[in-house]
């Protein structure tokens, strides 16, 4: 008898297991081969345009990803550093050997969880309650709570050109039964699909013919532990190259060889909108003389290159003839060639915002199966249906993060209220409050989370709080401190490169200017501090009216999000509601009026009637 049981060893299953045995939990991870824990089938990176603020995230409330992608890293930059903060974020190459063998050695070292290598076929299901789960041979394992994290793995199907494999991503046997029997307990089952493009052989690479592209010539890490485990100048490059006019012919007079363009006939499942195949960027972007591809090494133990950018279901003949068309791969040798792979998901919907499903108590899912793309976007509903498990069988209320707290309360809400039509991949254009979801301030805003729920230790908390005093101290410090226009000061500030001063002024006037960086003050200050303290109360500064616009914003929705619907309101009983809204009220059953808003096809009107009718009826029954 196990507390809980995590079904699947990727990303989601990996923080999902750690949550509930780092909370004291028994727990049980099920996979279908102990080789693919936390494997990379696709991109081997982590991190990207928002997807390196849910790391961060991750890493505040207590996760693995952040800490893991430190110690395994080839190469790591801060993207859009020119940028304004709101849009920071860090990616790193990760090494495609190390990552999941350090994440193996984690998972078998931490208490309370085994791992068992099995298929899982089946539930244990009782009146609508999950108490565990039936194996392939039939073996049943019982368990208080079930996680499913089963990624592409259901009913998946490899796709080349005209052929279709029933395999995962490395040729293993996918679970054929489990979204069947998920089916027949009532959940929505929907069809996506993803892909990835060919490895090609270091060696057989003309790198004269690509433009460099090196790590950042400073250190980051992922972990507010900022424990550094690589050295900045042996940092692994990547190459940029583009598609060219030849390329784009290839793949235009082939299109109808793709298993997406004709290829196959039964396709089903719908690809992701913001990471399409290189023959979805040619024909939605006809007018694109050319397209960039990054050229990404997978491991320092072997030559295998990634090219990023250019996934493809052509045949084989074809890919060959689009990779030699490639400025310095006209001699490349496709150690792998590119596959779609479509596979089974359910309707996000159907779930809390817990991440606990509405249909089965009990049964919480993570990842893939809820129709999301990505490595972070996995990780981070694994953690939080771990943190939620753990939370429920201690008899407390779930953790719920609102959008405006974080990206993954963002990415969850859009899933819960919204679902999806093709795999959701997380954009900072998804956040409204996404000046206040930065990267430097992910351990502000969730640490006190983590430290609550049990997975961070009172060491580091302590070492928060004291990060958060001296952020008070110093923005104290810059308030009360005041320069004045003396010979002395001026020619000091000159050398420090900032504009003289003609009239008294406080330093946290002075750093309002845009050409005022905090770090080059530091003789004003009456103490040194580290660059990450200057660096939060600079922003804080300097993006104040900002900042304050957006958190008035956010109480206004945090208020919506207060007003809580009753759970057995009858929607059939309001009045002159609308039948769109009514239908997908009934669907989503929303918890407030805040997530009722959020809904697509409910619109101001239909709340204003549904608050009506709960002050009505629910303050008559409570009289």
């Amino acid at each position: 008898m196990y507390d809980v049981i995590v079904v699947g060893g990727g990303h989601a299953g990996c923080e999902a297991s750690l949550a509930c045995a780092r909370t004291n939990h028994k727990t049980l991870l099920v996979t279908g081969n102990i080789k693919n824990i936390a494997d990379m089938p696709c991109n081997p990176s982590i991190g990207g345009s928002a997807k390196g603020i849910v790391v961060r995230e991750i890493d505040a409330l207590g996760g693995e990803m952040g800490r893991n992608a430190d110690k395994s890293l080839l190469q790591i930059k801060m993207l859009n550093s020119a940028k304004g903060p709101a849009v920071r974020a860090l990616r790193a190459q990760a090494d495609k050997i190390t990552y999941p063998k350090n994440m193996l050695n984690t998972l078998k070292s931490t208490p309370n969880l085994e791992i068992k290598e099995a298929i899982v076929e089946d539930l244990i299901v009782e009146d609508n309650i999950v108490k565990g789960i039936i194996l392939e041979d039939g073996t049943k394992l019982e368990s208080k709570i079930v996680i499913l994290t089963t990624g592409t793995y259901l009913k998946a199907d490899i796709l080349i050109g005209d052929t279709r494999k029933r395999e995962g991503p490395h040729g293993e046997k996918p679970s054929n039964h489990l979204s069947d029997k998920l089916k027949e307990y009532g959940f929505n089952i929907i069809r996506l699909k993803t892909g990835t493009p060919q490895r090609i052989d270091k060696n057989s690479i003309d790198f004269s013919k690509t433009k460099l592209e090196n790590g950042d010539d400073k250190y980051w890490t992922f972990s507010f532990d900022n424990k550094v485990y690589y050295d900045k100048d042996e940092q692994v490059p990547c190459h940029l190259i583009y598609t060219n006019e030849e390329t784009h012919k290839i793949i235009k007079e082939n299109l109808n060889k793709s298993s997406m363009y004709g290829g196959l006939k039964d396709i089903k499942g719908i690809g992701p909108r913001y990471c399409p195949s290189i023959e979805d960027k040619i024909v939605r972007f006809a007018d694109k003389e050319r397209h960039q591809l990054f050229l990404e090494p997978e491991s320092i133990y072997y030559d295998d290159i990634y090219i990023q950018g250019f996934s493809t279901s052509m045949p084989r003949d074809i890919q060959e003839k689009m990779v030699h068309s490639l400025p310095g791969l006209e001699h490349a040798i496709i150690n792998k060639y590119a596959y779609a792979i479509e596979y089974d998901a359910i309707d996000a919907k159907q779930l809390k915002q817990s991440l606990e499903t509405k249909v089965l108590e009990n049964l919480f899912t993570a990842g893939q199966i809820n129709g999301t793309s990505g490595y972070e976007e996995a990780a981070c509903q694994g953690l939080m249906a771990g943190i939620n498990a753990s939370l429920k069988l201690d008899g407390k209320e779930p953790l719920i993060l609102k959008r405006n707290e974080a990206y993954i309360g963002v990415l969850i809400d859009d899933l819960v209220t919204k679902g999806v039509i093709d795999p959701y991949r997380l954009l900072t254009s998804r956040a409204e409050y996404r000046l206040l979801l930065r990267h430097d301030n992910a351990d502000i805003r969730l640490r006190e989370y983590g430290y609550k729920v049990g997975l961070i230790s009172k060491e580091k908390y302590n070492k928060f709080l004291d990060k958060k005093e001296k952020i008070e101290n110093l923005t104290e410090y810059l308030k009360n401190t005041k320069l004045t226009p003396k010979k002395e000061t001026n020619e000091k500030l000159l050398s420090l490169g900032v504009q003289e001063i003609n009239s008294n002024i406080t330093l946290y006037n002075l750093i309002k200017r845009p050409e005022v960086k905090l770090e080059k003050l530091q003789s004003f200050l009456d103490k040194e501090y580290d660059i990450d303290i200057l660096e939060q109360v600079e922003i804080n500064i300097k993006y104040e009216g900002y900042i304050k616009k957006a958190l008035d914003e956010a109480s206004r929705m945090v208020d919506l999000d207060n007003k809580k619907i009753p759970d057995d309101i009858n929607y059939d009983k309001i009045h002159n509601l609308a039948s769109e809204a009514k239908q997908k009220l009934k669907e989503i059953r929303p918890t407030s009026i805040g997530q009722a808003l959020r809904i697509s096809g409910v619109n101001p009107a239909d709340i204003s009637l549904i608050m009506v009718y709960i002050k009505k009826e629910y303050f008559y029954e409570s009289k």
